[in-house]
């Protein structure tokens, strides 16, 4: 089963690598930017699946992370371009690397509020108190205004801002093909950190706490700080993505932050398979991509898509990267 799904893994990663130069070869590049879109979500979905698969922590606010990296790098080119200062301090940048590293530090520093207050709290009640500070982000948003200036960040319309970092210092957004590789060494990258981390001591006392807390407790582990921490590097990780997504769209809207995506996210994991790391990955191209194309076959999409969601979880418990190692059961983490 092991040796199935690493094929599994390496055939899907190997069609995401040679994706641009086919499309390229039958001048099909809108599928540079669509597969793209789908990268950047998977790496969030990835950093939902560490506190939901492997620490039970079920979050229904994770989108709101993905919205606050994505404002970041979009607000601090804003005040660059009109030359106004951020709360009168902080000048404005179009640099990549200060962006980008400011989008993943503000991301974990949200997270590590919000988990701080909602940790203090389990099942139902964590799910409706992560949604809840997800909406308050997504309604402050909405009704943002800057001094004098009106909806200087566009409120409910979004902001568009100029593009003009190269990002990480690396890559050009307008460059489409080197702009996909490195959303493509980053979710890589954050795959390969990942795996490290859930076989590590940290990422065996995580699962453990989701299994048995008292006994974890007995043996003399937090569980408060243990999940504080997976849930702040996961915001970390999702600010990442949101900074991404603000780089591919040139655009920032309130509604990445909205509870309907948190649960897309919720559903990217569920169906590529929770507790398996790259099982998430495989989740948000089946979903995004059915969420791409259904509507161009027909307008009653939704009545497709929908029982194709509920087959996968009815018949496939582990997800997709259970039916690709042909086996339903097993334990969440993949063992």
């Amino acid at each position: 089963m092991r040796d199935r799904r690493i094929l599994f893994i390496a055939v899907l990663m190997a069609l995401f690598a040679v994706l641009p130069l086919v499309a390229g070869a039958l001048d099909q590049e809108f599928y540079i930017g669509q597969v793209r879109r789908v990268l950047i979500y998977a790496i969030a979905a990835v950093s939902l699946d560490l506190i939901v698969g492997y620490g039970g922590m079920v979050s229904l606010g994770h989108a709101a992370f993905l919205g606050i990296g994505a404002y970041v790098v979009g607000i601090l080119a804003w005040h660059a371009d009109r030359e106004v200062l951020l709360f009168g301090l902080v000048p404005g940048t179009t640099n990549g690397v200060v962006a980008v590293v400011a989008a993943v530090v503000v991301g974990a520093g949200f997270a590590a509020v919000i988990g701080a207050v909602s940790l203090r709290t389990t099942g139902l009640y964590f799910i409706m108190i992560t949604l809840a500070f997800a909406q308050m982000l997504y309604f402050l948003m909405v009704s943002l205004r800057f001094e004098d200036q009106g909806r200087a960040y566009g409120g409910d319309d979004g902001l568009r801002f100029p593009v003009e970092a190269r990002i990480l210092g690396l890559v050009d957004p307008a460059d489409d093909v080197a702009f996909y590789y490195l959303v493509l060494a980053m979710l890589a990258l954050v795959l390969v950190l990942g795996h490290r981390l859930v076989n590590a001591r940290f990422g065996l006392v995580l699962q453990g706490l989701r299994d048995n807390e008292r006994r974890m407790r007995a043996i003399g582990f937090s569980p408060f700080a243990c999940r504080l921490a997976a849930f702040t590097l996961a915001g970390a990780v999702t600010g990442l993505a949101g900074a991404l997504l603000a780089y591919h769209e040139a655009y920032v809207s309130p509604a990445i932050m909205h509870w309907t995506r948190s649960g897309d996210l919720v559903v990217m994991v569920v169906l590529g398979g929770l507790g398996t790391l790259f099982g998430p990955v495989a989740g948000a191209a089946a979903f995004l991509l059915l969420e791409k194309f259904l509507p161009d076959y027909t307008e009653h999409w939704m009545l497709v898509f929908g029982p194709i969601l509920v087959a996968v979880v009815l018949f496939a418990k582990r997800g997709l990267i259970g039916l690709a190692e042909g086996r339903n059961g097993g334990t969440r983490d993949g063992r």
